[in-house]
């Protein structure tokens, strides 16, 4: 993923670059907002953009209210200023949320993460069939039903049908422990991975034993699930 940090203050702007990165991000550098924007242009796989508010040649305020013209790239905005007018006034300009000066580092990247997720979970709400068929099963959203191509009927539990259906409606997307906890037990995730782990190695042994075998849920390694089409 690719976050844009724009601060005409160069020295934020590589205290971010090391914290951004040490997540496994890419940054790209901005110092100003026309800069900004051009690099927005150049740069149209950019997943999030940190925007200082008072800059020369262009300030955020505008850089946001130029881009929503066009795109619904998740904004987080920097200001020194600390009014609650402010923070409204960014808002309705377009941007996803507001952080202060003085700031920590750790908070930046934990609103990074969350609005990321956020983003996410809305990129991947989209309509999909009731009746889904992806290898060997076939999947019926409103009957919780899962069946084999031999129809052995597999009986899951309403977690194991949300996680085998989530990864089935959006083959070949890499989902995470966090995601696929928030979109299956809808609610923000904290220490969700094992439990994830859990449900998913209970799913996949009753998927191999209705199927021979079949390796229906694959892992990758460091990154989370997927059903391949």
């Amino acid at each position: 993923m690719k976050i844009l940090v724009v601060d005409d203050d160069k020295e934020i702007v590589e205290l971010l670059n090391i914290y951004i990165k040490n997540e496994g991000y890419d940054v790209i550098k901005a110092y100003n907002g026309k800069e900004a924007l051009i690099k927005i242009t150049a740069n149209p796989d950019i997943d999030l953009m940190i925007l200082d508010i008072m800059m020369p040649e262009m300030d955020g305020m505008e850089v946001v209210k130029e881009l929503r013209k066009t795109s619904q790239i998740p904004i987080i905005m920097l200001t020194a200023k600390t009014t609650d007018m402010d923070k409204i006034q960014g808002l309705i300009a377009g941007a996803d949320d507001y952080v202060t000066k003085p700031f920590n580092p750790l908070e930046i990247m934990a609103r990074v993460k969350s609005l990321l997720r956020r983003t996410n979970m809305q990129q991947v709400q989209t309509e999909v069939p009731d009746i889904l068929e992806i290898g060997p099963l076939k999947i019926k959203k409103e009957s919780h039903e899962v069946t084999t191509d031999k129809n052995v009927n597999i009986q899951l539990t309403a977690l194991e049908f949300g996680i085998l259906y989530l990864l089935a409606s959006h083959p070949n997307r890499v989902f995470s422990a966090d995601e696929i906890f928030e979109r299956v037990w809808q609610q923000e995730s904290l220490v969700s991975a094992k439990t994830v782990m859990v449900h998913v190695s209970h799913l996949r042994d009753k998927i191999e034993e209705a199927t021979n075998g079949e390796k229906v849920i694959q892992t990758v390694w460091g990154v989370g699930y997927k059903i391949e089409r």
